[in-house]
């Protein structure tokens, strides 16, 4: 069986050019926000889990969203998180260039300190 990283390589090199520049640099920053996080598939889509999911890169023809298994519950204060779930939440990205890094971050190191609670 290939490992976690190696499938999620392959995933990514999979997408269109667009959704690989987005998709890289968002596993690059949760990489680096949250080196603790062990990477796989799950529901066919990079998942980040620590005691539990955290976040997974998801692909749609015309933008990437990196979605937070507990979203609802994170302090939004750039307000980037979208959806109405009674969990889920998502930040959608169109271009690489649009990825707001310090407040993507922000969110991440949330995500993993609301993830030890």
């Amino acid at each position: 069986m290939p490992k976690p990283a190696n499938v999620v390589d392959t995933f990514i090199q999979q997408m269109s050019g667009e959704q690989q520049e987005i998709a890289n640099a968002l596993r690059r920053m949760i990489r680096k926000a949250a080196k603790s996080l062990q990477e796989s598939i799950k529901w066919g889509y990079p998942c980040y889990v620590g005691l539990g999911n955290i976040c997974s890169i998801i692909p749609y023809p015309d933008h990437v969203n990196l979605a937070f298994f507990r979203g609802a519950e994170l302090d939004d204060p750039d307000e980037l998180l979208e959806g109405t779930g009674k969990g889920m939440r998502h930040v959608k990205i169109k271009t690489a260039k649009d990825i707001r890094k310090r407040a993507v971050a922000d969110l991440i190191q949330s995500a993993v300190a609301l993830d030890k609670e």
